[in-house]
């Protein structure tokens, strides 16, 4: 089941898109593109999702920021679909 977070769910600037509880143990994630809220259990995220952590360097007009988001796998996959250039893909060969 997907839910969708709306806007009437949150406040503008409100930390949403990753919640850890007071023990420091995930509790919920939500994919910044579409609002869906993706599967956690036991503090462990159990569906497909990407997470940015991007500090904008000197060069750029954003420099010294830093950019935090969640994007679920489907809509990770519409982004890298938008790519003129295909992103690098490698199979792992050992998993932890």
């Amino acid at each position: 089941m997907d839910v969708k977070i709306g806007e009437s769910d949150f406040e503008k600037g409100e930390d949403v898109m990753r919640k850890h509880g007071k023990n420091g143990q995930l509790e919920s994630v939500v994919c910044n593109k579409c609002g869906k809220k993706l599967v956690v259990e036991q503090g462990i995220l159990r569906e497909g999702a990407v997470m940015f952590d991007h500090c904008w360097d000197f060069f750029s007009e954003k420099d010294g920021e830093v950019h935090h988001f969640d994007l679920c796998e489907d809509c990770y996959n519409d982004w890298i679909n938008q790519f003129r250039i295909a992103v690098n893909v490698e199979e792992q060969k050992e998993f932890l």
